[in-house]
Formats: structure tokens, sequence, C-alpha cells
């Protein structure tokens, strides 16, 4: 079967992945509620479309953070890509550069981040969990050194949830036994270091607070982004502390369940930031109009994760590209279909 959307791209990849890691890739956490309701509440949304609107020169093109991509689409940060294709992160990114995207590379990446840069001359930015600060601090470091260009803090994480495929399957096992390096691409760089009083406050008992945006700006002058943002409030504390983007997601339904869906949420989140960041979504994206209707309640981009992990699996580097390039296309009719011509013409007032 030639794969003509991401629905195809997924039918193929469960046929060439194992049972446990196609379910780690695809399962959420307890009873994957946040998980199927990602796809369920863009379904609810409804186009108000306008016609008789030149469309004859219609762009996909727009910038995240003053870069120019071709489609307002990058790729989500998920880990262990190595489990799907052996070239894993690389064949990745070489995909995103390829259909003029970007990517967003895991601290839990099978290749190390310095690989993963060699492999690509465009936007890459290099997603932290902090385990611990001074491993952070050389995180950042090789980070800066290997040219990535921002910094995107996952903010949801402060324990990891019950995922109960994986508990199935006995993921942890499976995994070490079959692929021991998965996620291990920067597990070598381990660092030793003591607390001070103030980052001691900071994350005590592993619980990260927002005064670790101002630990990482005395260790970073690239553009901090949070992901993991899903109320006004907590959008509104992001402006406070001067983040450059926030990241609407309720990390793929995977932490907490029964969370409200990125894309509902988005709209709060657009009326509290008031153009004072950027704003991304992910989560639940599989057509061309998901993109459309994000961008109109308030997101400059949004970021896919699992159907790139389908077309990597599907077809290495090429699936990737493929991958983008059918959101791309969708996009595009959708743009036409609505009477956008341009990303910036995509507006609050073509959801009903």
């Amino acid at each position: 079967m030639q794969p003509i959307n991401l629905h195809d791209y997924e039918v193929l990849a469960q046929r060439r992945l194992a049972r446990p890691v196609w379910d780690y890739y695809q399962g959420g956490s307890d009873d994957e509620i946040s998980l199927h309701e990602n796809r369920a509440a863009f379904a609810r949304l409804r186009l108000r479309p306008r016609v008789l609107v030149d469309v004859n020169n219609c762009n996909t093109a727009t910038s995240v953070l003053t870069t120019e991509i071709a489609m307002p689409i990058l790729i989500a940060p998920t880990a262990a890509h190595g489990m799907a294709h052996a070239a894993g992160e690389c064949a990745t990114i070489r995909g995103a550069d390829a259909a003029g995207s970007g990517m967003i590379v895991s601290s839990n990446a099978t290749f190390s981040m310095e690989d993963i840069a060699r492999a690509s001359q465009g936007l890459r930015w290099y997603q932290l969990y902090i385990n611990t600060l001074p491993e952070a601090q050389q995180q950042i470091k090789r980070a800066e050194a290997a040219g990535y260009q921002a910094i995107v803090l996952t903010v949801d994480t402060p324990l990891l949830s019950r995922r109960e495929r994986d508990r199935r399957n006995n993921m942890g096992n499976f995994q070490r036994t079959y692929y021991p390096r998965a996620f291990a691409g920067n597990a070598s760089y381990t660092v030793e270091g003591n607390l001070n009083d103030s980052e001691r406050a900071i994350y005590a008992g592993h619980t990260l607070t927002w005064d670790i945006i101002a630990w990482l700006r005395t260790h970073t002058s690239l553009p901090i982004i949070l992901k993991g943002i899903l109320t006004a409030e907590d959008a509104t504390l992001a402006v406070q502390y001067r983040v450059a983007g926030i990241i609407v997601s309720n990390h793929g339904g995977r932490q907490l369940d029964g969370t409200i869906a990125p894309i509902e949420a988005l709209p709060e989140i657009a009326a509290a930031v008031r153009g004072q960041c950027e704003i991304y979504l992910d989560g639940g994206i599989r057509r061309g109009t998901d993109v459309l209707k994000a961008l109109a309640l308030g997101a400059q981009a949004v970021m896919i994760g699992r159907p790139i992990l389908w077309g990597l699996a599907v077809q290495g580097s090429e699936g990737v590209k493929h991958v983008l390039e059918i959101l791309q296309q969708e996009l595009h009719s959708a743009m036409v279909l609505v009477g956008s011509p341009t990303v910036k013409d995509i507006t609050r007032s073509l959801i009903q």
C-alpha cells in the first residue's frame, strides 16, 4: 500500500514494529482518556469558510522564533527513535530538513545530540528533562556548542505516569534486551556536582518550580520554551517569567489522564498570553484541517509526534519527509478552501 495520508502510515508502521515498541509509541496513561480525547476534540470543531477570496498564490510558509520554515508544522520531542529505524533521530532530522520543517530533539534520544546536529542544517531545538542540575547544565552547554537554537523545558513530569501497556509488555526488560541503547544517546555523559542553597530550593524532591527559569537563564542565552502548559494561569506565569514560547501539550496523553485536550486549552491560553510569547500546540494532529484549527485558535505552529515515528518506521527519512509533506499539502488545500491565502490570514473567525 502506498500511503496517501497519516492513517495509512499508522497501519503500515504497526505491521513493522514489535508489539512492545508499538504500544510504547502509541500508548497513554491509565485509561487513555486524554490520548483519545486529543483527537476527538479536533473533530468537534467546525470551520467557517469564506468564499470569493483570491487564493491563487496560497503559501504555507511561516516563522518560529524568527526562523523561516516551509510550514507551521514541527517535529515534537519523542524518545527512542532507534526502536523505529536503525538511523533513529539522525534519519528523522534529515527528513525534517528535506521538508523545510524543524525538529525538537529529545533528551532521551537514541543518538547523541551532537550526532543528530551533524545530520542537520536546519531548525533544531533541544528538549531538556532536568534529572540533576549539574547534568542539565552540561547538556545545555553541549546543545549550545552543537548549534541548537532553543531550549525546550518539559514541565509536566514531576513523576512518570502509569503506562499500563508498557507494564503489561514488561517494556523495561524488552527494551534492555533488544534495544539497549534506545534511550541512551546522552546517557554516557554523567556529572557529579553539589547544589548551592538556591539550587536546592528549586529542586527539592526532584520537583521543579518556576525558579528553574531564572536558573536556566544563568546558564544559557538561548530562548527558553516551556512544554506542557494547559491553563491560562500557567501561561500568565510563563509570560511573567519572560519565556520565548509555550507548547500547549498534555504530553500526548501520556502523563495525567483526564486532562483537557490541548486544542481545548488553546483559546484561554492565547487570550492570557496576548501575543507576548509564541504559542505552539501538540497532541492529536492528524490532518491539515487540524493544523488550520490550531492556527485559527492562536498557535504559531503545531508539533507532531507519533505520525513522525510511523513515517520513520515505514521509510526512514523519506517517510518522515512524506508525512510532513502530506500535512503541508492538506493544510494548503484547507487554506484555499477556507479563503486564507497565507498563514497570517488564518484567524479565530474561521472557527464556529
